[in-house]
């Protein structure tokens, strides 16, 4: 009888007889051995095939479209090579995911920048760099571009909106209620809008809105569809993204078709049948495809039994900052049964530093490795140096080759930066 894990894991991932987790044909103890662990192993034909899946969805149905894969999820070169390569754009935030866009060979004609705070340093990148569209989130934005676009020049822009979306996501991840410090309200986004399309250096090309993160019914993504229609007609209506990615036994979000007929069914209803959509994918694009091997460090059995492993909050931050539950299992041992109930732990100090609890595995013992399904997105990026933590690889694995794309950091990184 096969692991339950599979289940979260690529398609192709198997288990060889003697228990040994085998991802995209690479054996979890070699992948150990050769790059360490804490590790972040992305399946490559998995990443491709949820790329080609998202743009196939989009434009069969929607011509006028494209997908642009949201950068902060997963802010690798690597990764952003591979949606290039896959026909995406690419959406950045800031001036180090467009420098990195740019390293990986997107059009920048095909790159949308974010930021509700945008620096004077970042849109001069962007300007410089012919960035297509910028999500203008404010005035400030406006001055700021009205004073760096060269004359004979309009640059491209989107104004986003509060869509006034309560989404049923964490509270953390929520962006399209009053309130959220993204966007603007219906009344000062047309005055923006206005004064916008009075600028000889702006082009005002459409609206945009995103109502939130890890949102599993697609109809609440698709109900900022006819907000983003009441402010007029454009030729852009960037939809945002937003849906969810699997991470449990008892998550099932919406599919890809599921998610884009939902948004067109609504954009049919309320939008111009020759407008271009945009839709911004990210967690839901990356996630499934990757996912992180420790080693156990320590097995402490007491009034609980607390099994720690080699990383934590220093690779990855989403179960402190919104409680994000994730399965696990014993990467050299999937043949046995569950014999305990422990919680799983980081290295670092402090009491929230827990990547699951509880989690049912085998009777743990120091130098096992731990899988964690599900780690493709927003682990690499807020990836940190707490208590002197080097950051982990991230290796790509295909057809039994492995190969990686991002090294460890080493000691003397730590230091680099010390004048």
């Amino acid at each position: 009888m096969s692991h339950p894990l599979l289940e979260l894991l690529p398609d192709g991932t198997s288990v060889d007889d003697d228990g040994v987790l085998r991802i995209a044909g690479c054996r979890a103890d070699d992948l150990a051995r050769e790059f360490d662990t804490p590790a972040i192993i992305v399946d490559e034909a998995a990443l491709r095939a949820r790329a080609r899946e998202y743009r196939t969805a989009l434009t069969s149905r929607w011509p006028n479209a494209r997908a642009v894969f949201a950068s902060k999820a997963f802010p690798a070169t690597a990764v952003q090579r591979v949606m290039v390569e896959e026909g995406l754009g690419l959406d950045v935030a800031g001036g180090g995911e467009i420098l990195s866009a740019l390293r990986a060979g997107v059009d920048p004609a095909l790159l949308v920048m974010h930021g509700n705070a945008k620096t004077t340093e970042e849109l001069r990148i962007a300007v410089d760099a012919g960035v297509g569209l910028v999500v203008v989130d404010n005035g400030d934005d406006v001055d700021r571009l009205e004073q760096l676009v060269p004359a004979g020049r309009a640059q491209g822009v989107l104004v986003r909106v509060i869509p006034e979306v309560e989404s049923s996501t964490h509270p953390h991840v929520q962006t399209g209620q009053v309130g959220s410090k993204f966007g603007l309200t219906a009344p000062a986004a047309k005055a923006l809008i206005a004064r916008i399309e009075a600028s000889p250096r702006l082009d005002m090309r459409g609206v945009h809105a995103h109502v939130g993160s890890q949102i599993m019914d697609p109809a609440e993504l698709a109900a900022a569809v006819a907000p983003l229609a009441a402010l007029g007609t454009f030729g852009v209506y960037d939809l945002g993204g937003g849906l969810g990615a699997r991470y449990t036994y008892d998550e099932h979000p919406a599919s890809v078709d599921e998610y884009v007929d939902a948004l067109l069914t609504a954009a049919r209803e309320h939008l111009p049948a020759d407008a271009e959509l945009i839709i911004e994918p990210g967690r839901s694009m990356v996630n499934a495809s990757a996912m992180t091997l420790y080693t156990v460090t320590t097995v402490k059995r007491d009034a609980r039994t607390f099994v720690a492993v080699d990383g934590g909050m220093g690779d990855n931050l989403e179960v402190a900052l919104f409680q994000q539950r994730y399965e696990a299992a014993l990467a050299g041992r999937m043949h046995e049964d569950p014999a305990e109930d422990v919680v799983v732990v980081g290295r670092h100090c402090e009491s929230g530093d827990v990547l699951i609890d509880p989690l049912q595995i085998p009777a743990a013992r120091v130098g096992d490795l731990l899988v964690v399904p599900a780690t493709g997105a927003y682990t690499h990026t807020m990836a940190n140096n707490y208590n002197g933590y080097r950051r982990p690889p991230v290796v790509f694995v295909r057809d039994g080759a492995a190969r990686a794309v991002i090294r460890r950091e080493t000691w003397d990184d730590l230091f680099a930066r010390e004048m």
